[in-house]
């Protein structure tokens, strides 16, 4: 079967863009500390095939694991298509990993070296002396005085052509192994190939036109697939430009933004709150942002205050790590509802099932699935999970697990995911239907709807709110916001006041943790 990807692969598009517009920037580090690095197409390839000699140095060959303990900055990004050029697969894990969990990624996954930074490298020695797989940790950035292998010191004396037997590489080839947050369970690896990378690349550079006069604003970490898919695959299929932070930062967002003259940007819920939680400045406006990409939960109220104080164009999409691209989005030249996940993207068919997988009407709540092809539209499967893949991919359809309903106009509307439904007395609560209901609430700063054990009525309903800044609210009056504006059954039985939400990197509200605590303190 033939799709837009045709025969291109990483290191094939990256060959093609450092011959064919070599000296046009490619991506911009800026490091937060006033140093700002600048790399072409081609110069940016040849740190590349240097990468890929020193893997092989390191006895890194077709098919082996790499782990990529790392947070942004431009070694990621080298070792990312440094492996690729070889046939090798890299394994992103997030930084703020717990050693046991981190030992679980590295051990599960197999992985050979394991790339990190000074600040990582005792937790990653750890990893490496507990796994049995791992030759060696190689430091990446600043390390002064490790006894461990240096990777600019490694790559500086490998030439900038690969050396040795030649790679050729396919679209189904394996790529990636990047595990999902593992916000209810064990992470999985989901297995990403070339054509993946591409078609992702593709589904988003054609959806919001990206153009070679682009630059893509990239905070959201670099192992996240968000950072990967949408902003630097976009960025490699259409010819544009990235700007590569080290990390989100709220009060400089759009100091950095405007600087550097960014045009396009990705977010998620959190980090636009903490956004709208600064301090009021005219001078943001001045951005050159014509659409930032979100996902995740929002207000109307904070939709207004968004255009309002940043004008910024917000559109909202959908997708997994195991979806590459995302299979929704509102359109960039037709109506854009925002508070929807907006309509199929061309490319992906999308469809609300029952439990049956027939279609529901529209209005009724479903299960999100869509239809593709794994290894090219959907991910190739579950790293070493064959029931798990079976149990997500039937019949050519990707189960989502996500719940949603699509309106008289065909947008889509998120609802819960399928394992985040409250069963109270008999009546399903929809957590996010309860979640939105306070968000409203003036004082409120963010919210997480959750349902713990009751002996009476199966589950009660909990509200984890966090209030705006100086803002003081009680738990009661809370309880009336809802009780005037909920069916009773879906009024929280309590609500409880926390500084902050547990949450994954990308802004996953942790539940579980949620509920684990709440047990704890009920015991």
């Amino acid at each position: 079967m033939s799709s837009i990807v045709g025969h291109r692969t990483l290191d094939r598009l990256l060959a093609w863009r450092a011959r064919a517009t070599p000296h046009r920037i490619f991506v911009v580090f800026d490091d937060m500390e006033g140093g700002v690095t600048k790399l072409s197409w081609r110069s940016f390839r040849r740190q590349v095939e240097r990468t890929a000699n020193l893997l092989r140095a390191l006895g890194v060959g077709r098919g082996e694991r790499i782990n990529l303990h790392l947070p942004n900055c431009l070694e990621f990004l080298y070792l990312w298509f440094g492996a690729a050029r070889i046939g090798a697969v890299i394994v992103p894990t997030n930084t703020a990993s717990a050693v046991p969990e981190l030992e679980y990624l590295v051990a599960h996954s197999g992985c050979r070296v394991i790339f990190t930074a000074a600040s990582w490298l005792e937790s990653a020695v750890e990893v490496g002396r507990r796994c049995a797989r791992v030759q060696e940790v190689v430091v990446c950035g600043r390390a002064a005085g490790s006894a461990h292998r240096h990777f600019s010191t490694g790559l500086s004396s490998q030439p900038d052509v690969l050396r040795g037997p030649a790679v050729e590489t396919r679209p189904q080839d394996e790529v990636a192994v990047l595990y999902t947050s593992g916000t209810t369970s064990r992470p999985k690896g989901v297995v990403v190939t070339h054509a993946n990378y591409v078609y992702a690349g593709e589904t988003v550079a054609k959806a919001i036109r990206l153009a070679p006069s682009d630059r893509h604003y990239v905070v959201l970490p670099l192992f996240h697939g968000n950072a990967q898919y949408y902003s630097t695959m976009s960025t490699v299929v259409s010819g544009a430009s990235m700007l590569l932070m080290p990390r989100f930062s709220a009060s400089r967002y759009f100091d950095h933004c405007i600087a550097h003259r960014c045009t396009v940007a990705s977010l998620f819920a959190a980090p636009m709150r903490m956004l709208l939680a600064q301090a009021r400045d005219p001078a943001h406006r001045r951005n050159r942002l014509r659409v930032v990409l979100f996902a995740q939960s929002v207000s109307g109220a904070q939709l207004e205050e968004w255009h309002h104080r940043f004008g910024a164009p917000l559109l909202q999409l959908w997708g997994m790590t195991e979806t590459m691209g995302p299979p929704l989005m509102n359109p960039v030249d037709f109506e854009r509802r925002n508070m929807s996940m907006g309509l199929p993207v061309m490319g992906y068919e999308v469809q609300v099932v029952d439990e049956s997988g027939a279609v529901v009407p529209p209005g009724e709540v479903g299960q999100i699935v869509v239809r593709g092809e794994p290894g090219t539209t959907l991910m190739k499967g579950y790293f070493r999970n064959d029931a798990a893949t079976r149990a997500t991919i039937r019949d050519g359809r990707l189960w989502s697990g996500d719940n949603a309903r699509q309106d008289a106009d065909g947008y889509f509307h998120f609802v819960d995911r399928a394992k985040d439904m409250i069963k109270r007395a008999g009546e399903n609560v929809a957590a996010s239907e309860v979640e939105a209901v306070i968000r409203e609430h003036p004082a409120v700063f963010d919210v997480a709807v959750i349902g713990v054990p009751d002996p009476v009525r199966d589950e009660a309903i909990v509200g984890c709110v966090v209030p705006r800044p100086g803002v003081h609210v009680e738990s009661a009056d809370l309880i009336v916001w809802c009780r005037e504006r909920l069916a009773s059954f879906r009024v929280p039985d309590r609500i409880e006041f926390r500084p902050e939400l547990p949450r994954t990197s990308v802004g996953k509200i942790q539940k579980h943790v949620l509920r684990r605590e709440i047990a704890g303190n009920e015991r």
